[in-house]
């Protein structure tokens, strides 16, 4: 049913817990996991040539830490026999999670909330209340409480 299932994950112990349910549906499947982080890009207004070095050094980092995460992440599944590649891309976190499961042809999109955020999102968090209102395909949503 499912053959290709997108992973965003932010690096978090709490988005991981979305990684047994994909590991389960995968090998059920037979389908290849497409692991996303979306590192956000540093604001820079009004800095300073030293400053804006900075920033973009410290992006740089921030994406290498964000590679060599899913890299990891993508050894524990190739480990376990599933099929699997990974994706670190910039910009804003919703929009880029859609575009990358439109780009990849994603039969399913599958994240861990952590249920933060305001009243309307008290029961997803903002950013998958955000995919759950655009998304154009099938959504799982496991919702991590702080205390597990």
């Amino acid at each position: 049913m499912y053959k290709k299932i997108l992973v965003p994950l932010d690096g978090s112990k709490r988005a991981e817990k979305i990684l047994p349910y994909v590991e389960k549906l995968a090998h059920d499947n037979d389908a290849t996991v497409i692991f996303l982080t979306v590192v956000s890009a540093p604001r820079v207004f009004g800095y300073d040539d030293l400053q804006y070095a900075h920033f973009e050094k410290q992006f740089e980092t921030f994406m290498a830490e964000s590679e060599t995460y899913l890299k990891g992440v993508q050894g524990e599944f190739k480990a376990k026999g599933i099929k699997s590649r990974h994706h670190a891309v910039t910009g804003p976190v919703v929009k880029e999670i859609l575009d990358a499961a439109e780009r990849e042809n994603a039969d399913l999109v599958a994240i861990c909330s952590h249920g933060r955020g305001g009243l309307a999102r008290l029961f997803y968090g903002s950013i998958a209340s955000g995919i759950l209102n655009r998304v154009d395909r099938p959504l799982l949503i496991i919702r991590a409480r702080r205390d597990n």
